[in-house]
């Protein structure tokens, strides 16, 4: 089993001393779900939810929220993002609204860390407009996509 590197020797917290690595192009793609009535769905689609455009305001959410993962996220490294985009697809037939986040940077370790945040923080956010109309949302399948880069290489979920 790999050794977890956020603990010291003594099993305490550290943030990793990425100094010595090179920096290169790292990127993740994460995705989220959050799952609603149909009905909420609806409103969504056709921009009548009482607190305005969802998805324009999820959109905007998650790439805030890539930016402040190292706020969020203790022992995440502060990165220069050169990139977030985030992507909201009503799928009626499945009763949802599918996220989707991408984040790239040239830098010394990876943000898996911030695509993931930029899933979330877009699905609750869209769990925060709508909360209104349908308290029974439920927000799943928060999940690493693909991750390139690094000395670990890449990651492609099956």
């Amino acid at each position: 089993m790999p050794r977890l590197t956020h603990l010291d020797r003594k099993g305490q917290a550290r943030m990793v001393d990425v100094s010595s690595k090179p920096s290169t192009r790292r990127e993740a793609r994460a995705s989220g779900a959050v799952y609603m009535k149909k009905q909420t769905l609806k409103l969504i689609k056709e921009g009548r939810a009482p607190k305005g455009d969802v998805l324009a305001t999820a959109r905007v959410a998650g790439i805030m929220a890539a930016k402040k993962t190292p706020e969020l996220i203790p022992l995440c490294h502060l990165l220069n993002l050169t990139s977030v985009e985030v992507d909201l697809k009503p799928q009626p037939s499945k009763g949802r609204v599918l996220i989707t986040s991408k984040v790239v940077c040239a830098g010394q370790t990876g943000v898996e860390m911030e695509a993931l945040t930029a899933a979330a923080a877009a699905a609750l956010t869209i769990y925060d407009m709508c909360k209104a109309v349908d308290r029974e949302m439920t927000i799943s399948e928060i999940m690493l996509i693909e991750k390139k880069g690094g000395r670990s290489g890449e990651y492609k979920r099956a």
